[in-house]
């Protein structure tokens, strides 16, 4: 017998995984890991293709770096994300021999 809302032609093997998401809302999802945030309808863009998450940096259509050029830009790019339903993530721009540039960046709220 085949549960109610099974499709039967679902294939289960033993490369299949169970979880159990009981109370949980299960959406499918895409996780974009180099996003130049150079136009202000990439997210809507986005959310139309299934994109969940976007991940990168940029200062505007003018530059071509991938990271989000200080606490002042972080900080108006996280307000701005506010707005969307995604989930973002900036990179900021250290150098590995100052380490209280990278702190800052992290402290302003990049994640790498």
């Amino acid at each position: 017998a085949v549960m109610d809302g099974v499709d039967p032609r679902l294939i289960v093997s033993s490369g299949t995984t169970v979880r159990d998401c009981e109370g949980l809302i299960a959406t499918a999802g895409a996780i974009d890991v180099h996003v130049h945030f150079d136009s202000a309808a990439l997210p809507e863009h986005a959310i139309a293709s299934g994109i969940t998450t976007m991940l990168g940096g940029s200062l505007g259509p003018i530059t071509v770096g991938i990271d989000s050029g200080g606490p002042f830009n972080t900080g108006k790019m996280l307000q701005a994300a506010e707005a969307w339903p995604i989930n973002f993530g900036f990179l900021g721009r250290g150098d590995s021999h100052k380490p209280a540039s990278l702190v800052e960046q992290m402290q302003t709220g990049c994640l790498g």
